[in-house]
């Protein structure tokens, strides 16, 4: 056939490109194996770095009058040196990352890893090793997307929608890797990046395998159990979905509270800071200070929250303290993020959400006692709904909790609870959490540029 033949031209173009996919599928795949690696490595050195800091103090200083400004002065430190990398060498580190991530989807925000990475990593263990209210998942999915950009970089991918699926890849490898989650770390791409999410079936492959890869490295180093060991649950009545309904409605308004706290925090903040990098850094280490002496004596308001969520789902907080955890836990949460610090959301959401769901829950067993509910139902559920309003990825939600708790017989009440949080999020005019994070960063760049 002759070579200029529009037939032969066709495919030759055809296996050029079927060519191109390969080599992107392959590259997700290595950025989600090293994301995936990240992720564990970061896992496992925060918990080491949070049970250095607690429980040997407590041990070497247990019953001396030193351990508690020891234990500040420790925590103070670890934080004062998270707050310098982002402030001298990296800005774009503070807060979660995920805004970074959306905007350099849309070319607005520079990718830049060769600093990125490092800050990150050893910021993000500086603050969630001081005690602080954040989530490892911000660092891990700003990380594992860093991470596509490098891979992008070192093997010339010169196309730019291309570099995105290896971003996109790099993020949902992130996520997955965070809370041992594939599904959700799919979901999170497609559902929360939607506006820069270019879809096509090669895209859409390029995030499963990084999800995937990043899946199967977290496990192979850190094991295969689910993130939150809670027990199993009943499938729930039918004449109670009406509940997680009501539970829905009512944390959709918390959502849209929650948002429109930590932006105002936020802005108090950023006009202390006043682009001062002591203040900045002081600041940190204050707040990282102050959090790692409540650990010592209230540990449920502070860090991660996942024991925090163990110890209700197994009963042993009374009602009133499980009301008054959420509101110290609702201020902890929204003062330790909008500072600045370089930690994500999504775990202080989850704790949120189940205190609240279930002190519901509490109230619930009280009001119909013979009506078969399960109090923990109610706070895996409320888990859920409480990131569907803030994020406004209602799906993601959904997923993420369920693969964290291994509650499939509760994917009814889940849905319910999701859909009915979102609703009421968006009816009140709640901003999704990540587009208005961007838009102030976008904004506050604009306004140094013109000098304002």
């Amino acid at each position: 056939m002759n070579e200029s033949h529009p037939r032969f031209l066709r495919l030759k173009r055809l296996r050029a490109s079927q060519k191109d996919s390969f080599r992107i599928l392959v590259l997700a795949s290595l950025v989600g194996a090293l994301a995936g690696l990240a992720g564990a490595l970061f896992q496992r050195l925060t918990a080491w770095v949070g049970a250095m800091r607690l429980d040997t103090l407590s041990e070497s200083l247990a019953g001396s009058w030193l351990l508690a400004p020891v234990l500040f002065l420790a925590s103070a430190v670890l934080a004062m040196g998270a707050y310098f990398l982002v402030r001298r060498v990296a800005p774009e580190t503070g807060g979660s990352g995920v805004p970074e991530i959306e905007g350099a989807l849309q070319d607005l925000r520079p990718v830049r890893w060769r600093r990125v990475l490092p800050v990150k990593f050893f910021g993000g263990l500086g603050a969630l090793g001081s005690g602080m209210v954040l989530g490892r998942e911000g660092p891990t999915i700003q990380m594992g997307a860093n991470i596509g950009q490098m891979i992008s970089e070192r093997f010339r991918v010169l196309d730019n929608d291309e570099r995105h699926m290896l971003l996109l890849a790099g993020g949902a490898g992130g996520l997955a890797a965070a809370f041992n989650a594939p599904l959700a770390g799919i979901l999170f791409v497609i559902e929360e990046m939607r506006p820069q999410f270019k879809y096509s079936l090669i895209s859409i492959k390029a995030v499963v395998l990084g999800s995937v890869m990043a899946t199967i490295v977290l496990r192979l180093v850190n094991g295969q159990a689910a993130i939150l060991q809670i027990g199993t649950f009943t499938t729930a009545p039918l004449g109670s979905l009406w509940l997680y309904l009501v539970l829905g409605l009512l944390l959709g308004a918390v959502g849209v509270v929650f948002n429109r706290v930590l932006f105002a925090l936020q802005a108090v903040f950023q006009r202390f800071y006043a682009g001062s990098g002591v203040r900045f850094v002081l600041m940190g280490g204050l707040l990282g200070g102050c959090f790692g002496w409540l650990g010592l004596y209230v540990p449920q308001i502070t860090g991660e929250g996942y024991d925090t969520i163990h110890e209700m789902m197994a009963g042993r907080i009374a009602l009133p303290l499980l009301a008054l955890f959420f509101f110290l836990r609702f201020l902890t949460t929204t003062v330790s993020f909008s500072s600045g610090a370089p930690g994500g959301i999504f775990s202080p959401l989850l704790a949120l959400g189940t205190l609240f769901g279930g002190t519901f829950g509490y109230l619930m067993l009280i009001a119909f006692p013979d009506a078969g509910l399960e109090m923990g139902a109610f706070g895996v559920a409320g888990m859920g709904a409480l990131f569907a309003a803030t994020v406004r990825a209602p799906l993601t939600g959904i997923l993420l909790v369920l693969e964290m708790t291994n509650s499939y017989a509760l994917i009814l009440p889940m849905i319910i609870t999701c859909l009915g949080a979102t609703i009421v999020a968006q009816s009140l005019g709640g901003q999704p959490l990540y587009t208005a994070l961007l838009d102030r960063i976008l904004a506050r760049e604009r306004q140094a540029a013109s000098g304002g």
